[in-house]
């Protein structure tokens, strides 16, 4: 009885260092105390399990240094789970992130069928359904037992051994069953209902940790689930998903890019710096030119730290797999992308005023408490906010990156918001900026004056569509087809020539 080690183990913080322990217990438990698995020795074991499956924590995995840790996970549970022993013919254990339920059978039995519907996070539940056909059934020469157990967080944990895009897009259901029964019948609820792509049944492949589509067939298919029949086979496919293909385009040429670009913006940055510190005393010598110049300047500097940080922030995820250091990385990546955005919009205000209030004078120093205050201390309070908001509830990364989490917390909206107003906020200056500067001189030539009025307009939209950050508007194409190769190409180049 092992039932003595909950309270603590359940009382300490699931951060990955705990995981990576409470992972190696329950594999030496499955290991050493698997023999006659009472209903109260299963209770256990899934309270400890469950602790580790909650979705408020999924993305604390990402720094388990273990990469086998949820394949390791799963073995074990299959493992112990497989040895329980049924009361009166059936067993059901619930806990909120992992379930089992077993049942006697034999030849004589109809088709028997197991029903799942279990907490996927906060927003609601998720099911899944596992059914021995009848004609399998007739193959077993004696009495038996069917389990089955399921985890609606377990496949964002595992990590495949193969370079493979694919992302599980329902629950993993684990199937023990006689050697004689080898195929099967599951419906998988689909988690992401919006993806309009195809979805791929597959086996996990217990000896080479990875995803196997030979294991199973897709039967029906629909918006919201898909059937599938799966081959059981007690070596190697004992658990089942779905796979969907990912949000976001895996290519070589958008890596390249990414990669070129950083190095050339971080490179342009650096020049636009030196040139602004060499030239500094002669284009500053009137107030408005102070003011326009302070803030190139700033978002020239918020961009170049941002960028640094993203390259940095990935190395950390990548190598480091220190989780303080993520969100550390985080923290700063987000403050300083925020800041980018509201410098531009702190520019955006200054052309407004120099354009709207003419006879309208402020002085330096009121000018550099504003922008300082929308420039930096907007950002500031965003990003303090958020990550004292969602971080108690391990909710502040996302899994897979050290970046804003989106699909618990929705934490990624923190920037997402902020940064869509300021786009909105900066297309109506330049609107304003095309009319008023789109009126004529007094004298010119009908001819002359609409060449010299569209030359003026050209001029001004295409210094202030990169000054102003409007380009990022186009990461809206990318949300709204997030497939789109070409929209995730233009906007990596749009951004890194920013």
């Amino acid at each position: 009885d092992f039932s003595c080690i909950i309270p603590d183990i359940l009382s300490s913080p699931a951060i990955p260092g705990n995981i990576a322990d409470i992972v190696e217990l329950l594999k030496k438990i499955s290991l050493l105390l698997s023999e006659n698995v009472t209903r109260g020795k299963m209770q256990s074991y899934s309270r400890i399990a469950n602790h580790i499956l909650n979705s408020s924590i999924i993305s604390n995995w990402a720094f388990v240094k273990d990469r086998n840790a949820g394949s390791i996970l799963l073995d074990s549970v299959n493992l112990f789970a497989g040895k329980l022993l049924l009361r009166n013919g059936s067993e059901s254990i619930q806990e909120p992130f992992i379930a089992t339920k077993g049942y006697s059978i034999h030849r004589n039995t109809s088709g028997k069928s197991f029903d799942f519907s279990m907490e996927f996070n906060s927003t609601g539940n998720i099911t899944g359904h596992v059914v021995i056909p009848e004609e399998e059934l007739l193959r077993l020469p004696r009495a038996s037992k069917a389990i089955s157990v399921a985890f609606p967080t377990l496949g964002a944990i595992l990590e495949t051994n193969q370079l493979d895009p694919a992302l599980v897009n329902g629950m993993v259901l684990s199937v023990s069953l006689p050697e004689e029964l080898q195929n099967i019948l599951l419906t998988f609820e689909k988690l992401n209902k919006l993806e309009q792509g195809g979805a791929q049944c597959v086996g996990w492949h217990s000896a080479e940790r990875r995803w196997d589509p030979r294991a199973c067939e897709v039967r029906a298919h629909s918006v919201t689930a898909v059937v599938c029949a799966c081959a059981h086979r007690r070596r190697t496919y004992r658990s089942f998903s779905i796979l969907m293909a990912p949000a976001a385009p895996r290519s070589s040429l958008l890596d390249y890019l990414t990669r070129v670009g950083l190095g050339l913006s971080i490179f342009s940055l650096v020049l636009c710096l030196v040139i602004e510190a060499v030239v500094w005393h002669h284009v500053t010598k009137t107030e408005i030119t102070y003011m326009r110049h302070f803030c190139l300047v700033n978002i020239a500097a918020s961009l170049l730290v941002a960028d640094v940080l993203f390259i940095l922030a990935a190395i950390v995820h990548n190598t480091a797999l220190n989780y303080q250091l993520c969100v550390a990385a985080t923290f700063f990546l987000h403050f300083f992308y925020l800041a980018l955005f509201f410098w531009m919009f702190t520019l955006g205000l200054l052309i407004l005023y120099g354009l709207l209030f003419i006879f309208f004078k402020i002085t330096r120093f009121v000018f550099l408490a504003a922008a300082f205050s929308i420039g930096y201390g907007c950002p500031l309070v965003i990003s303090i906010l958020t990550v004292a908001i969602t971080e108690p509830k391990n909710g502040y990364l996302r899994s897979g990156a050290c970046w804003l989490n989106w699909y618990e917390t929705k934490a990624l909206l923190a920037f997402v918001v902020p940064a869509l107003s300021i786009i909105v906020m900066n297309l109506i200056v330049v609107l304003v900026v095309v009319v008023k500067t789109g009126r004529s001189s007094v004298g010119e030539g009908c001819k002359s004056r609409d060449l010299s009025s569209m030359i003026r307009v050209s001029k001004n939209v295409a210094l202030l569509t990169p000054l102003l950050g409007l380009t990022w508007g186009f990461g809206l194409a990318t949300i709204i087809d997030s497939r789109s190769l070409a929209f995730h190409v233009v906007f990596a180049l749009l951004n890194a020539f920013q």
